[in-house]
């Protein structure tokens, strides 16, 4: 590996404190949908819950930490906020 070429941070599991942003539609009740899909897969830390809009108010972005267990519970986790249709983006 070069100087140049960053290499992945290693994820060991479980990881107690694994942060996730969700960025999506501003809607009636976003954060609380994605809070209720988030919570089907992992323990959410509610005190981490922060929730911003963007400055034109068209998106809103919610940050929180879990109890990530594993790779498949990610990915998971990812696969059905992104299949609610509101949801453009999980970090």
């Amino acid at each position: 590996m070069t100087d140049s070429e960053v290499k992945a941070p290693k994820i060991e599991f479980p990881c107690a404190d694994y942060p996730i942003k969700i960025i999506g539609d501003t809607g009636v009740g976003f954060k609380d949908k994605v809070i209720e899909i988030v919570e089907k897969h992992a323990t959410v830390d509610m005190k981490s819950l922060a929730e911003r809009q963007s400055s034109n108010g068209k998106y809103t972005t919610v940050q929180l930490h879990i109890i990530a267990t594993g790779q498949d519970q990610l990915y998971d986790i990812n696969s059905e906020l992104r299949a609610t249709g509101f949801v453009h983006m999980v970090l």
